[in-house]
């Protein structure tokens, strides 16, 4: 007697979660891909896999907000834009924002964003230099008001 589909679902979705950890939605949406799926039967292969906390997006989305600032340093507004490609609830990202600039503020990552930038190509001596900078900050995510009056600060120093 062959699988019931529930469990080829379920034997999917182990499978899946076996090479990364994944979001509901992601799960949902790698599950549904077969041409055998059938959505009811995804929905009670998600709600179980929530049941054993093999699915957590709140513990998702920690873990990949405290991977992504371990690379490099980011602002929160690309970590949210991060977040939010993975689709989950605006709630998670909410907290999770809340909780991963906890420790550090903005202030302070940007600080030693700065600091590791002017280490390795020194402090901008002209105003294309400060421009390359901003630029460098803003895709990193910083907030815009922030990184302004800080590279201003930078530019004015060696400039009297």
């Amino acid at each position: 007697m062959g699988m019931t589909l529930y469990e080829k679902t379920l034997q999917r979705a182990f499978r899946l979660l076996s090479y990364k950890a994944r979001t509901i939605a992601e799960m949902r949406q790698r599950l549904l891909e077969k041409e055998w799926a059938e959505a009811e039967t995804v929905e009670q292969v998600i709600s179980r896999l929530l049941e054993l906390n093999y699915l957590n997006d709140d513990e998702y989305a920690i873990n990949f907000a405290r991977s992504r600032l371990a690379l490099k340093p980011l602002g929160p507004i690309r970590l949210r834009r991060d977040l939010q490609r993975k689709k989950l609830s605006p709630g998670t990202v909410d907290a999770t924002l809340a909780g991963a600039y906890s420790g550090s503020s903005e202030e302070e990552l940007l600080e030693s964003t700065i600091a590791k930038r002017v280490r390795l190509k020194g402090v901008p001596s002209d105003r294309a230099g400060r421009h390359k900078l901003m630029a460098y900050l803003l895709r990193r995510g910083f907030s815009y008001d922030l990184v302004v009056t800080r590279v201003h600060e930078l530019g004015s120093a060696d400039e009297e």
